[in-house]
């Protein structure tokens, strides 16, 4: 054990202590034990996670055609090459999980079925004690480390959105919500209609499109597609050459990252160009007198909210077909048979999918307090999207909305180790983002700007988040291509992080 570690208090009888504790075993998790296993091969680690397997937002998905809006170059860790098409299934991204688990041993670490219900810091003993419910025993179980990151991502694994309608209760069907998709729910030669246009609906009904009698996408208001074909153009050379995984990887990489990044450039500097080519895109893949204008031409601008891909244009192909159309209208309310529409149009339908966006949940909803007192996240700002103003020794992951994931997991990593190392290499065994006095009269500005990014999941979750400033190092939600350079520049003891 290192000398900065060795300080600390021994670990309590029946108390399980790691040097560093992950919560979530999703792309994050993984990622962020890979990193740990490499950069410090003899310290202990363990991951927590609430479900039954590992995945994260792959695990709870299972409604049909589930796979990742991003592309799998850059969604796959830099470290691991992806061998698949560009755009991936859940289960294909399940798989390329568990070869990274088997590749990197990170098997005997995982604890599933274990939910942090509560974390605590003790300034004395220097350390994180989080109180863990066991799942299959009914155990409360107590576990304390040095060093916490949290991996679980943004939404409640638990609970989807759901709006309330009048009329629910009098529906005769059955109300589902994709993140709580029944195993055993039989489509076949239904009226199935889908509340929502974002990633899952466009997901969702080329998927059960051949199986129903008919699917409807009933929006409220439209949602921006791209139309962007499963298998980048450059995959099929690459591979005919039989060239090394890694460099194909690192070379669709670069790739899918360069056009992703002109699309989010075009997005603030050409807005109506942008716009102007999605909707000639959604155009040319739908029949002849379709209302383009009406159903995907969304008020806000580009990327202010999500681009959902659609493979191939297969939402637009299912809609060709006539197995799936698209309705733009307010919903009035429930009925025995359905859905009554605000303009006095009646949709039947014997399932309703209420693809309505998910809750916001950061750190698995579980309280933290330091030294017993209650830590409010909502009075205190962020240090680069990865720490939090006078929580010392936690990290956690965020990705981008306009980016894959996991390229700033990766980056995230990165960073978190070089601070971890420069602790050691000075004998710190605390480290704690705090507000410099040049910094002290920053504003206190809301989690999102909503001219930046105002989708409904987070402007309902803004008055429960933290906040950012105004300036570095107190800013988040930057772009890929600010941080791609900006994050492995950081010097680990910049002003605003106190060690002791």
């Amino acid at each position: 054990m290192d000398t900065a570690t060795s300080r600390q208090a021994a670990p309590a009888a029946g108390v399980e202590h790691f040097d560093f504790l992950i919560v979530g075993a999703g792309i994050s998790g993984i990622g962020a034990a890979c990193h740990l296993r490499k950069r410090f091969p003899q310290g202990s680690f363990v991951i927590l996670d609430a479900m039954a397997g590992f995945g994260g937002t792959w695990w709870t998905h299972r409604y049909p055609g589930a796979r990742s809006d991003s592309d799998l170059y850059t969604y796959g860790y830099s470290f691991k090459p992806w061998r698949g098409s560009s755009i991936a299934t859940a289960d294909e991204i399940r798989t390329y999980l568990s070869e990274v688990i088997a590749e990197n041993d990170l098997a005997p670490r995982i604890r599933y079925g274990h939910k942090v219900t509560a974390a605590d810091w003790s300034s004395r003993d220097q350390r994180w004690t989080l109180t863990v419910s066991r799942a299959d025993t009914g155990e409360t179980l107590t576990f304390t480390t040095g060093f916490l990151w949290m991996c679980a991502g943004y939404y409640d694994h638990n609970r989807g959105y759901t709006p309330e309608w009048p009329g629910m209760a009098d529906f005769r069907g059955q109300i589902v919500h994709p993140q709580h998709w029944p195993e055993d729910l039989d489509c076949a030669g239904k009226r199935v209609v889908v509340i929502g246009s974002g990633a899952t609906a466009a997901t969702l009904i080329p998927a059960l499109a051949d199986k129903v009698a008919h699917v409807t996408m009933l929006q409220r208001s439209p949602t921006f597609f791209a139309a962007d074909p499963r298998a980048h153009p450059l995959e099929a050379p690459l591979r005919a050459l039989d060239l090394p995984d890694d460099w194909i990887h690192e070379i669709m990489r670069r790739a899918h990252i360069a056009k992703a990044g002109e699309v989010v450039r075009m997005s603030f500097e050409q807005p109506d160009d942008l716009r102007a080519f999605l909707i000639d895109q959604a155009r040319a893949h739908l029949p002849a007198g379709f209302d383009v204008d009406r159903h995907f031409n969304p008020a806000y601008r580009p990327w202010q909210q999500r681009i959902a891909v659609v493979p191939d244009g297969d939402l637009f192909a299912a809609i060709r077909s006539g197995k799936a159309s698209v309705v733009t209208d307010a919903i009035g309310r429930f009925d025995a048979s359905g859905v009554q529409l605000a303009s006095g149009e009646h949709l039947d339908a014997d399932i309703i999918v209420t693809a309505t966006g998910f809750n916001m949940q950061f750190f698995g909803g579980a309280p933290f307090s330091i030294d017993g007192e209650p830590v409010d996240f909502t009075q205190r700002v962020t240090w680069r999207g990865m720490m939090i103003e006078g929580v010392p020794n936690m990290a956690y992951v965020l990705g981008y909305f306009r980016a894959s994931w996991t390229l700033r997991s990766d980056l995230i990593s990165d960073l978190m180790c070089r601070v971890i190392e420069h602790m050691r290499r000075e004998g710190r065994t605390v480290v704690e983002p705090t507000v410099t006095a040049d910094d002290a009269d920053m504003p206190r500005l809301p989690w999102m700007d909503p001219k930046n990014f105002n989708a409904g999941y987070v402007m309902r979750a803004q008055d429960h988040l933290f906040r950012q400033g105004d300036r570095a190092p107190w800013r988040h939600q930057l772009e890929y291509g600010e941080e791609m350079s900006a994050l492995p520049a950081v010097q680990a003891d910049e002003a605003a992080l106190a060690y002791r």
